[in-house]
């Protein structure tokens, strides 16, 4: 049974569901499609060579990185931004900026951001109650984790609903990155996907729990292998 927080009985409206869907979607036009995270790196000089260890390193970043970090930061900023608590939005924005370990990790999210508030700011033109929003973020300058937030806020779902979603976006994300980077097929990818979403749960509980003292982005491994990228003679992606 997909665990919910205790508070979240009742099923999401419609709308709601769509916009989660929507905003999980590869085809939204943020430019995820063009990001490996360093998986490309990892395929390139770290021995993830097989359907095996491509769906362990994605584990590994699902929960070391991603539950302790991204997903924390936005199980935080959805709050802020429903609360119109700004200064919480920027500090959680700030964090993100600075534990960016790599420059090609922060190009990631600063790019992702932008997209995501140009996208906001089409679906809201003219809606006088969320434009303001919109215009904050932008003005920041945006990370994706907060932009992300402010998507999800204004629909019905529960903190931990968006998680799910913003994790699972990320995992379709990557398993593309692996099926472009290596000799997997389709079905192997479907496999990868499939162990991570059940692993996605946990890692949203996990990120819901995390009061902001405690979130973390300590992932030396990773921030080497997306330092290799940066020089990596032959690649497809920008991180």
């Amino acid at each position: 049974m997909m665990m919910r927080e205790p508070h979240a009985a009742t099923a999401l409206p419609a709308s709601s569901l769509l916009q989660l869907i929507w905003l999980a979607s590869p085809a939204l036009p943020v430019g995820g499609f063009s990001y490996s995270e360093g998986l490309e790196s990892a395929i390139e000089s770290a021995g993830v060579a097989s359907e095996a260890a491509v769906a362990a390193w994605l584990l590994d970043q699902l929960h070391i990185t991603q539950a302790r970090g991204d997903m924390a930061v936005v199980a935080q900023a959805v709050g802020a931004w429903r609360q119109g608590d700004m200064a919480h939005v920027r500090e959680l924005n700030d964090w993100v900026l600075h534990t960016r370990e790599t420059s090609e990790l922060r190009l990631q999210t600063e790019q992702m951001g932008r997209s995501l508030a140009d996208w906001l700011r089409n679906q809201h033109q003219g809606d006088a109650a969320r434009m303001p929003a919109v215009q904050a973020l932008a003005a920041l300058p945006p990370t994706y984790p907060v932009a992300f937030a402010l998507a999800a806020s204004t629909t019905e779902a529960s903190v931990y609903d968006v998680l799910l979603a913003f994790a699972f976006g990320w995992a379709e994300n990557m398993v593309q990155a692996a099926l472009k980077s290596m000799a997997l097929g389709q079905s192997a990818g479907q496999r990868i996907l499939a162990r991570l979403a059940q692993a996605i749960p946990e890692a949203a509980t996990h990120a819901l729990a995390l009061p902001d003292g405690e979130r973390q982005a300590f992932s030396p491994m990773l921030a080497i292998l997306s330092a290799r990228h940066e020089t990596q003679y032959s690649r497809l992606f920008r991180s």
